[in-house]
């Protein structure tokens, strides 16, 4: 790649805390990537394309090409962008942080810029706000993606509470239904009865009880969005150590020993959709070329 090009990636994440009715989340990565391409041009215009998805709007790339471009001075630069990922679109998997990310450090790249990991952050939570992709700004999901690790989070405040590591020899099953679903469709007000519960849930998650929240925590919202908990409890019955609903859903993530998979991949077949095999990620968001 010559000057004025650069590539980035980085992973997805499965939810522990959904931080929709309390303002606090947790999550950690897992290993599908979402890849970006930007190159600066001199036609003062940005356009984006997500490569295999034709019917998604590429509003999110485009406005964090645009954010980073003004961060450093480039605003009458434009550029273009692709992205190409393995990550469900709208089903819970951090699909836009992830995508946020990617952009955002493949911008820096193309600029010959090195960002610190909070500036990588801020630009993307900034987009997604300004896209309209976000309810909380989705700290948990882009610090998870950004890192690759586990994070608990408080995303009013922007602040990352704590980091935690996630056993790189288990496995990460995911149901992934037919019909997509938009976090910015979700009514935070519709969703203030589970303050409590989840304030609770995010306490437990902060003690180091990950999987029992992740579980409890893919109930309480499954039952409040309308999503069928009973893949989740079908998982737990087959083995796994934690399974839930992540995001807003509309996939169900597993987490269970390798082991155990097989088990859960032959009950799941009783639902319509794909399963997704990987395992927590080792590495998060990274430069691939400049």
């Amino acid at each position: 790649m010559g000057r004025g090009v650069g590539i980035a990636s980085a992973c997805a994440s499965a939810t522990v805390v959904n931080a929709i009715a309390a303002g606090k989340g947790a999550a950690f990565g897992i290993d599908l990537r979402v890849q970006a391409t930007v190159r600066i041009t001199k036609q003062r215009k940005i356009s984006g394309r997500i490569l295999g998805e034709k019917k998604e709007s590429p509003k999110l790339i485009e406005t964090c090409v645009r954010r980073v471009l003004e961060s450093i001075g480039l605003e009458k630069s434009g550029a273009v962008v692709e992205t190409t990922s393995e990550i469900p679109i709208a089903a819970g998997l951090s699909s836009s942080s992830a995508a946020a990310n990617a952009t955002v450090l493949a911008t820096f790249a193309a600029c010959d810029q090195r960002p610190t990991p909070e500036q990588v952050l801020e630009l993307g939570i900034e987009s997604a706000f300004e896209a309209g992709v976000t309810v909380t700004g989705a700290l948990d999901d882009a610090a998870a993606s950004f890192f690759g690790c586990g994070v608990i989070t408080d995303n009013l405040k922007r602040r990352i509470l704590k980091k935690f590591k996630v056993d790189p020899h288990l496995m990460v099953v995911i149901h992934v239904p037919p019909k997509k679903f938009y976090t910015s469709k979700v009514s935070p007000e519709k969703l203030h009865h589970l303050r409590g519960p989840i304030k609770s849930v995010h306490r437990m998650a902060s003690r180091g009880e990950i999987w029992k929240a992740l579980t409890i925590n893919g109930l309480l919202y499954s039952t409040a969005l309308g999503h069928d908990s009973m893949i989740a409890i079908e998982a737990i019955s087959q083995g796994a150590v934690a399974a839930g609903l992540t995001g807003t859903g509309s996939a169900t993530v597993a987490v269970a020993e390798p082991d155990k998979v097989v088990d859960i991949v032959k009950a799941w077949r009783n639902w319509p959709g794909r399963i997704l095999i990987t395992r927590p990620a080792v590495e998060g968001a990274r430069v691939e070329g400049v």
